[in-house]
């Protein structure tokens, strides 16, 4: 069965009141037990977290190696900022998908680039919390390829 980590970065723990109008009116614990449903109807182990901390996404990444297939990773704004996040993923040799709710792209010019995309396996934006359903979908089409 494959063993899933989704790890969630600085904000995200205020889903639900934090401009619900780009991020939805779900909290995090909403999009957590959609997801784990979700997962478990597709055979996968899904583990979650969130931290607002940039060292501890940090040791997140670090100790999913070993005991995480993959990782699905909403970096938030760590997301145009982090060498340190990067180099993680680089680090653990795991397929990595970058996830965010809304369309970085369709936003502020600073959202446009992604520091940790280059060493991500794809990205995925803009479908809301249904994007972390998508994200499972494409981290097991992506452990299948690796079989």
């Amino acid at each position: 069965m494959p063993s899933i980590l989704i790890l969630n970065g600085p904000n995200l723990n205020l889903l639900g009141t934090r401009e619900p109008e780009i991020y939805g009116a779900q909290t995090l614990a909403d999009v957590e037990e959609d997801a784990r449903i979700y997962a478990t109807s597709r055979g996968v182990t899904l583990t979650c977290a969130q931290d607002n901390s940039e060292g501890a996404l940090v040791s997140h990444l670090h100790a999913a190696r070993g005991s995480q297939d993959g990782v699905i990773f909403n970096a938030g704004a760590y997301t145009h900022t982090s060498i340190a996040l990067r180099d993680a993923i680089s680090g653990i040799a795991l397929p990595v998908i970058e996830l965010h709710l809304s369309n970085v792209h369709a936003r502020e010019s600073f959202r446009h680039h992604s520091m940790i995309a280059p060493v991500c396996t794809g990205v995925i934006a803009g479908f809301g919390a249904a994007g972390y359903r998508l994200a499972i979908d494409a981290m097991l089409g992506v452990l299948e390829r690796q079989a």
